[in-house]
């Protein structure tokens, strides 16, 4: 589980110091405040950890390989012209610092980098461990349109896509998972599969979604909705979101009509309570309030913290509750729109 992320001049933030909770993690606030940025930035340490675990084996990472791995992948997943220019924009020279901490110190790590130097980070903190389990993230857009040939694709061209589309691809390629964990996952996709009101399958390289007795339908002709549930859908089947995992999702809310993010919401939740640390970006009332609804009710044991990003001197404010975020004028907005709503249809206005 990750604890906290301590950032300094880093992107849009000057400083902040994110506590985060064991099971959900919400970040909110309006466009251009960061949501995506903190999403990306535990994302990337835990990324690179995850897959040092896989392909180096026993061997201890030396600090150089590390420093290049980060490098690589803020560069894969931020996609800016050097990683230089992650650092936030203020007169003369500047220095980014990230300090990522764990429930298990071993995992523990530190880096910097300037503006000086476009392509290199230096680690001052080494870990000594490495994340067992490779995280997955979610972008505002769907996947698995895109994803015959995608990686292939990806590896060997130049393609305007951040790495977190192809490393959730190559996770999306992975076998069902069979034996003891068949049942957690039977019961996470139950209620999804019945809102699709079928299974996904991937056959030669391509995905669909088999309605019985309709048959298969090609995923592109799906309505975008239902290619994000059946996206997670695949995930939970592979096992790639069960067990101490992490799902980092921006705006999960997108393009989705209310029904669908009702159904999101409960998905979220439920992979809380099966053991994934869960980070959402989002600026929806409706998905937040539905969050709320769900856990007064029915989840209430889950250790949640929301984050409220703001552009002004106020920073970060955060907390376990969704009045800790401050005004956020996205929210601010809506219920401004139906309290003149209501006014209008009796008559005040």
């Amino acid at each position: 589980m990750l604890k906290s992320l301590y950032i300094e001049n880093f992107t849009v933030f000057p400083k902040a110091n994110l506590q985060f909770g064991k099971n959900l993690n919400v970040m909110i606030g309006e466009n251009g405040t960061g949501k995506s940025h903190v999403l990306k930035a535990a994302y990337t340490a835990i990324a690179v950890s995850a897959a040092r675990g896989k392909t180096v084996g026993t061997d201890e990472p030396t600090k150089d390989q590390l420093q290049r791995d980060l490098a690589a992948k803020l560069q894969g997943v931020f996609h800016p012209d050097g990683i230089g220019r992650l650092v936030r924009r203020h007169v003369g020279n500047g220095k980014c610092l990230l300090k990522y901490e764990f429930d298990s110190t071993r995992l523990n790590l530190t880096f910097t980098f300037s503006t000086k130097v476009k392509t290199e980070v230096t680690v001052t903190k080494m870990p000594t461990g490495r994340v067992e389990k490779l995280p997955i993230f979610l972008p505002t857009h769907e996947l698995l349109t895109i994803y015959p040939g995608f990686v292939s694709l990806y590896e060997t061209t130049q393609l305007p896509f951040e790495e977190t589309f192809r490393d959730t691809c190559i996770l999306l390629g992975a076998p069902l998972a069979r034996g003891a964990r068949e049942a957690n996952i039977k019961r996470l996709l139950i209620p999804i599969e019945k809102a699709m009101g079928g299974i996904v399958v991937l056959e030669r390289d391509r995905f669909y979604i088999n309605m019985p007795p309709n048959g298969k339908m090609e995923m592109h002709l799906v309505a975008e909705g239902w290619r994000k549930l059946a996206t997670v859908a695949r995930l939970i089947a592979t096992g790639s979101l069960l067990d101490k995992g992490y799902l980092f999702w921006d705006e999960p809310e997108a393009n989705l009509n209310p029904r669908i993010i009702k159904l999101v919401a409960r998905t979220i939740l439920d992979l809380c309570e099966h053991g994934i640390q869960v980070f959402v970006a989002t600026h929806s009332l409706f998905l937040l309030r539905e969050l709320h609804i769900l856990q007064k009710h029915e989840f209430a044991g889950l250790d949640t913290r929301y984050f409220g990003l703001h552009n002004s001197d106020v920073g970060v404010l955060q907390g376990p509750n969704m009045e800790d975020v401050g005004d956020i004028a996205a929210l601010d907005e809506d219920l401004e729109q139906s309290d003149r709503y209501i006014d209008t249809e009796m008559g005040l206005r």
